[in-house]
């Protein structure tokens, strides 16, 4: 029986179907072997993770928590992509005949998962090696960290943390090679083998696509750092290289702008930077806002009308002042620390957040300036050096990047910026509830408290309106005992420009600055007080209308709109006379206080000022409306008569003539100016 069945052996290897089928059994022992490799080697491979994920993590908390964070990047993600493929993997050997070709299947179904966990773990794994080096600069740390490794896997060694930081680098390139090992051990006529081609070529454009993010990632990280460099340190960067570049770029760009060469047109990219332009400047705004509320805020803490002493007998103004002192000791404090603390720190971390993608997008104009370059010689040498070459990958790469993340980065922005608001709101309506709780028992005992929300509404109005009237009457029977100039003098010499002006612009665009304005920005302008200009336009290009557009005469620009007012022109002495001789006779029949200008008066004589004038510099002096004053000059030095020469109070000095005047004596007219 034992020979019968080992001639029948012999007699099969010896035919040639026998000698066929000995490679072909040993093929699908080493696929086999090849299968269990890769199963084993991912049991062995997880279990590493999990014990990094739960007991060497845990076990280093002397390690700041953003440090742990970059050590360990995003190894729960990847322990949960890869928990869901060893589980597929282990239940495909349930049916060894088809396992090959399920496990080329599943490969091609976990494709997209693995790149995506993997190219975040490889992008930070400098970044990790970077705190390992500074790790190892502190003996008694880097002591704690080995004891810690070691207690839970011995086979790390003496590389401690390096030895499992790479270990998914390793895995993530050892699935191609793995799986090529299944394919030449699969027979090509085999079903499975072109579903293991596939999967194969799969893993490996996903190990190809991991490295070029991660090269994309290295060139962001260089250039998206902002910093803060004196003018001695950019001066001492520069050398023949950095100007050479920075030449050929303005040229290239120069060329551009006359038409000389074509300019790249981008309109997926423009569209990003636009919307994310829109993103930046609500950031700024909301910053600058929310810097000038704060500072507002320190104000009115700083103002505490409770202290002071209202000379009111008790009742409501008691009660008044208990509830100002309650609040301005904690309500508001406490509303100022958490403004502070969830409103204006997050808003610096989002700004601050915006600057390296700000200063990404514009190296990419240097690229793109460089890229186009390298094109044309490209077109017309048919060649490039190797430093173009890299000139060429750097701005694909900073450009691939932009487009593919940008994106991400503004829908995060702007949700950061969208939870900032609602926070502001939050912490106003916790404010206003606040406030009403504690003033709750104190409303009782102010007066009006029965009275409902309108008629209260109601009664506020009425109130508010009839101090306006008294406040109206106050005004009108004020100007008519002394009318107060809408201007300021004007300065020596302006005359003309004034002149030019009114004739091209008219009386109602003319107006006159009221204090001294300094511009800090490209189109403000830097104004002296008194200085007067032509309104062009009562709002600037984005539609403020707290910015106007002026001209001087000169130059044209922006200035602040509250500190313009309508400027009054002042008739000449001449159109004075001219209008005054018609009314000569009724003059003489109804007696009326007439004021005469200074240039009439002689020198050295009395006479009274109309209106008040500040002085601007050491060659002029104060005046206050109704003062005595000494005429000494009734011209200036170059003979001109609109500014005089007076003594107030023992000091000399300019003032505009048309401020004086001379006044009538009370016995006359029974009236005086008010002193």
């Amino acid at each position: 029986m034992t020979d019968h069945g080992a001639d029948e052996l012999s007699s099969r290897t010896g035919s040639p179907d026998g000698e066929g089928r000995v490679p072909e059994e040993r093929s699908l022992l080493h696929q086999s072997l090849a299968v269990r490799e890769l199963i084993d080697t991912e049991v062995s491979y997880l279990h590493v993770l999990q014990l990094c994920a739960s007991d060497i993590r845990s076990h280093l908390q002397q390690l700041p928590q953003g440090d742990l964070d970059v050590l360990f990047s995003n190894i729960d993600d990847i322990i949960k992509v890869n928990s869901k493929l060893l589980h597929d993997l282990q239940e495909t050997a349930a049916r060894e005949e088809e396992q090959v070709q399920l496990i080329g299947n599943l490969f091609l179904e976990f494709q997209e998962e693995l790149e995506q966990v993997y190219k975040v773990y490889c992008a930070s794994y400098e970044q990790a090696l970077l705190l390992v080096e500074t790790y190892r600069k502190e003996p008694q740390l880097q002591g704690e960290i080995q004891d810690t490794i070691e207690a839970v896997l011995p086979q790390a060694g003496p590389s401690g943390l390096s030895f499992l930081l790479v270990i998914p680098l390793q895995r993530i390139t050892k699935y191609p090679l793995l799986l090529q090992k299944i394919l030449e051990n699969t027979l090509p006529d085999a079903s499975a083998y072109p579903v293991l081609q596939r999967a194969t070529s799969a893993l490996q454009d996903v190990v190809t696509n991991i490295n070029e993010y991660k090269r994309r990632k290295e060139v962001a990280s260089k250039y998206t750092k902002v910093e803060q460099l004196s003018l001695w340190e950019r001066l001492a960067r520069i050398n023949t290289h950095t100007l050479s570049k920075k030449t050929t770029r303005l040229s290239q760009l120069l060329k551009q702008e006359a038409g000389l060469i074509p300019k790249t047109e981008d309109k997926e990219f423009d569209d990003l930077e636009e919307s994310f332009h829109w993103v930046s400047l609500c950031v700024t705004e909301l910053k600058n806002n929310v810097a000038a509320y704060l500072g507002n805020l320190e104000a009115f803490l700083r103002f505490r009308p409770q202290e002071y002493d209202l000379d009111i007998p008790g009742g409501p103004v008691v009660q008044y002042c208990y509830l100002a002192r309650d609040l301005q000791l904690q309500a508001f404090p406490e509303f100022k620390q958490r403004l502070e603390a969830l409103v204006w720190q997050p808003l610096c971390s989002l700004a601050k957040a915006l600057a390296g993608p700000q200063n990404l997008i514009k190296k990419r104009l240097d690229k793109l300036l460089d890229f186009e370059r390298v094109q044309e010689k490209l077109l017309e040498v048919g060649s490039m050096t190797y430093e173009e070459e890299a000139a060429r990958h750097m701005y694909e790469a900073l450009n691939s990047l932009l487009v593919a993340e940008l994106p991400q980065f503004k829908q995060l922005a702007v949700r950061w910026l969208g939870q900032i608001l609602c926070t502001f709101v939050t912490l106003q309506t916790d404010l206003a509830k606040q406030v009403l709780q504690r003033a709750e028992g104190s409303l009782a005992q102010l007066p009006h408290h029965h009275v409902s929300d309108p008629a209260f509404r109601k009664l506020v109005e009425d109130a508010l309106g009839q101090t306006g009237h008294q406040l109206h009457s106050f005004q009108q029977n004020f100007e008519k005992v002394l009318s107060p100039p809408t201007t300021q003098p004007l300065l020596p010499g302006a005359e003309r420009q004034v002149q030019a002006l009114l004739s091209r612009y008219g009386p109602g665009k003319l107006y006159q600055v009221t204090s001294n304005i300094s511009g800090s920005g490209t189109l403000d302008l830097t104004l002296p007080r008194g200085h007067i200009v032509a309104l062009l336009q009562d709002k600037d290009t984005k539609g403020n209308s707290s910015r106007w557009l002026v001209d001087t005469g000169g130059h044209r620009g922006y200035v602040p709109a509250g500190k313009l007012e309508l400027y009054h022109v002042v008739p000449r002495e001449e159109e004075l006379r001219g209008q005054a001789k018609p009314h000569r006779d009724s003059e003489r029949q109804t007696p009326e206080p007439t004021l005469a200008l200074v240039p009439s008066v002689p020198a050295v004589t009395q006479v009274v000022a109309v209106y008040p004038f500040v002085a601007r510099s050491s060659h002029e002096v104060s005046l206050q409306a109704g003062q005595q004053v000494t005429v000494l000059e009734a011209q200036d030095k170059k003979g001109n008569p609109e500014w005089s020469l007076v003594e107030v109070n023992g000091q000399r000095g300019y003032v505009p003539s048309s401020f004086l005047a001379r006044a009538p004596g009370p016995a006359l007219w029974g009236w005086s100016l008010p002193s």
